[in-house]
């Protein structure tokens, strides 16, 4: 963790290692600014000079995934289902391999199902001996809140956001002002060479974005302050979810109408806003 803006989580991390919490969240920066904080606490409690060396055989073998007591599981690969914990649950009953402390960590964990989530909140509630938890997300907002409520939270600092496309701006303005009114945005959607694949992977990161602004309490954009007018918490969580399933179908194997996936994502976020 050598970048300067995270210089300050490292020196809280080490505070912690002293008492390290069951669960540690991870919140805020990039999807790679959290997955190298949580190295860091993975090296923090096992390194062998006890300081995160980055040098002794523990931290590299952290560093190249290959230590035996650090395990992870990636939802950038799908969603975490609930026989992947089920399957390592007779693991976090058993002391950790070597001298220092088991990580299991969760990349993005908002993409836990369910079902997967509550299996891992049973698993909290029975002994884990010398075994730490780290889930990495976005905000915590994305989680199960019993799952945050035995967490603790530390917030990465939020990333810079890069300014939008024009084309992007414009697209994003046609769907605020469908979920206002329920107008205008078929007839632009389904205009010949008007909607593909890029289009639409963009639009949801626009509202990705204005999310992260609303969420994080910097300046969002109209959009943004629409989403906080409208939608009580729960509401912001479908919202988010519901743009992981646009998302999800548009980078299937096989390729999928990007107008039917987009159309779907206006509807179902209409139906959020005026319910």
């Amino acid at each position: 963790m050598e970048h300067a803006h995270t210089m300050h989580i490292s020196d809280i991390l080490q505070r912690l290692k002293n008492d390290p919490p069951q669960v540690l969240l991870l919140e805020g920066g990039s999807t790679d600014e959290r997955i190298e904080a949580a190295r860091f606490w993975a090296k923090l409690n096992n390194c062998e000079s006890g300081s995160a060396c980055g040098h002794c055989p523990a931290c590299i073998q952290v560093e190249e995934g290959a230590h035996a007591d650090v395990i992870t599981l990636d939802g950038r690969e799908g969603k975490i289902k609930i026989d992947t914990i089920r399957e390592l649950k007779p693991l976090f009953g058993q002391s950790p391999r070597g001298n220092g402390k088991r990580v299991v960590i969760f990349i993005e964990a908002q993409e836990l199902l369910v079902p997967s989530a509550n299996a891992l909140l049973k698993t909290l509630e029975e002994p884990c001996p010398g075994t730490l938890f780290v889930l990495l997300a976005p905000h915590r907002e994305r989680l199960l809140p019993t799952l945050v409520s035995r967490s603790w939270v530390l917030t990465l600092p939020w990333p810079h956001h890069p300014p939008l496309s024009e084309e992007t701006l414009e697209w994003l303005k046609s769907f605020e002002a469908f979920l206002q009114t329920g107008k205008g945005w078929f007839k632009k959607s389904s205009a010949k060479g008007a909607m593909n694949k890029d289009i639409a992977l963009q639009i949801i990161q626009g509202c990705r974005r204005e999310l992260a602004l609303l969420l994080s309490g910097q300046d969002a954009g109209s959009l943004g302050r629409l989403l906080a007018a409208r939608l009580d918490l729960a509401r912001l969580k479908k919202f988010d979810l519901s743009m992981s399933y646009a998302e999800d179908a548009l980078n299937l194997p096989t390729a999928v109408n990007p107008n039917l996936v987009i159309d779907w994502l206006a509807t179902h976020c209409f139906d959020l806003m005026h319910r």
